[in-house]
C-alpha cells in the first residue's frame, strides 16, 4: 500500500511541476517504507520523438503531467537518482473521448489542468515535450486535488476519502505503547465519497457509504495520505470497507 504526504505549505515536499501550465496548488510526497522499496519495480518511460508535436488519448484513458521527483530529504540531503522517491501525481493535460457503454457515450470525468493522484503503479511513463507524463485510465486516479488540503480531496467513482482514526496509546492493560508498537487503525470516519460505479447501462450507482460514517476497512488496503496539519487519511475503493460502525 502506497503512502503519500500532501503539505499546503510544500515543506519536505515536491512542488508540482508548472512548465507551461497554470501553477498548481498543492506539493505532495510519496512515501514508502523498506519492505516496499525491495520490490519496487522501475519501469523505463518511452521517449516520444521531438517530430511528434501532439499526444491525444484514446477512449477514457487520460494524460498526466508528473510532478518533480523529490530531490532532497526533509533534512535538506541530496537524494542519488536511485534513491529519490516517485511521485504519484500530476497535472490533466490531455483526455481521451471517453467510452461507450451500452448505448451511451461516457465522458471522462476529469478535465485538462485538474491536479490529480493516481494509483501507484497505474499506467504507462512517457517523455514527451521534454516532461515526464503518464498515460493511464480513468479510474486509476484516486481523486481531484482540489485545495491545498487532501481533506477536500474528491474522490472518484468508487473511492472514498477517510479521516483516519488516531491509533491507540494504551493497551487495554494500561499498558503505555511506543511509536513502534502502536497497532496499525483500520478505522475512521469518511470525510467524501465518489460519486459511485457505473452500471452495464452506463448509470451511476451512488455508494451505500454516506460521508460522516464511522467505518471498519481492510487494513491493507487503499492509499495513504497526510493532511497539512499532519491528519491521517486513506482513500479506497467502497468495496473495501468491510462495516458501519454505531
Amino acid at each position: 500500500m502506497s503512502s503519500v504526504q500532501l503539505s499546503g505549505a510544500g515543506l519536505a515536499a515536491v512542488a508540482f511541476t508548472n512548465k507551461g501550465l497554470a501553477s498548481p496548488p498543492t506539493a505532495l510526497r510519496v512515501c514508502t517504507s523498506r519492505r516496499s522499496v525491495r520490490s519496487l519495480v522501475v519501469r523505463a518511460a518511452t521517449v516520444v520523438a521531438p517530430k511528434y508535436t501532439s499526444l491525444k488519448p484514446l477512449g477514457d484513458r487520460v494524460l498526466v503531467k508528473l510532478s518533480a521527483a523529490e530531490e532532497k530529504t526533509s533534512g535538506g540531503i541530496l537524494l542519488p537518482s536511485t534513491a529519490q522517491t516517485k511521485p504519484q501525481g500530476g497535472q490533466v493535460v490531455a483526455v481521451g473521448p471517453g467510452r461507450t457503454i451500452g448505448d451511451k457515450k461516457i465522458e471522462v470525468g476529469v478535465e485538462t489542468g485538474a491536479e490529480v493522484v493516481y494509483s501507484k503503479y497505474a499506467g504507462t511513463e512517457v517523455e514527451f515535450n521534454d516532461s515526464k507524463h503518464l498515460i493511464l485510465k480513468e479510474d486509476d486516479i484516486i481523486g481531484v486535488l482540489e485545495t491545498d488540503d487532501v481533506k477536500d480531496m474528491k474522490p472518484l467513482n468508487d473511492r472514498v476519502l477517510i479521516k483516519v482514526a488516531e491509533a491507540e496509546d494504551k493497551t487495554p492493560g494500561g499498558l503505555i505503547l511506543t511509536e513502534t508498537t502502536k497497532e496499525k487503525p483500520s478505522i475512521g470516519t469518511v470525510v467524501a465519497v465518489g460519486p459511485g460505479p457505473l452500471d452495464e447501462e452506463g448509470k451511476r450507482q451512488p455508494l451505500s457509504v454516506p460521508a460522516g460514517s464511522t467505518v471498519l476497512y481492510s487494513k491493507y488496503a487503499g492509499s495513504e495520505f497526510k493532511g497539512a496539519d499532519g491528519t491521517g487519511y486513506i482513500v479506497l475503493r467502497a468495496s473495501d470497507v468491510m462495516a458501519v460502525l454505531s
